[in-house]
């Protein structure tokens, strides 16, 4: 694997600092979109050791069944999190772009959720 979850996440903190006018209503999006694979891509990692084969089920499903595996507050934060970002990835003709505040604090929830799930935590699962 060429890329990894921590690798994502620093690229979409970074869209958060580079301003162009150019890009003006392109970087939100791109933003999201890393953060929400780097989440994606991390929880594909916990379940490979915890459960393996609910990583192929959808991130819908995925997130249902990570409180049974992990600190609830922490699943919620994820959920929350991944719906946030899918939303903020499509263009909705009557909605503004999320801010970079907003997706900083989705980013953030998404590194800690990171931190959580970890291949070298040890949890146990229900």
């Amino acid at each position: 694997m060429t890329t990894d979850h921590s690798t994502l996440v620093r690229a979409a903190r970074d869209l958060l600092l580079y301003s162009d006018p150019e890009t003006a209503g392109l970087w939100p999006r791109a933003a999201a979109l890393l953060a929400r694979q780097a989440l994606e891509m991390g929880l594909d990692e916990f379940w490979m050791v915890h459960a393996p084969g609910v990583q192929k089920a959808s991130a819908r499903a995925q997130l249902l069944c990570l409180p049974a595996y992990m600190d609830p507050l922490a699943a919620r934060k994820a959920d929350h999190a991944w719906e946030a970002l899918s939303r903020a990835c499509h263009h909705h003709p009557y909605e503004l772009a999320p801010t970079a505040a907003e997706l900083s604090s989705w980013i953030e929830d998404v590194n800690r959720v990171l931190l959580e799930v970890s291949p070298e935590v040890t949890r146990t699962g229900p």
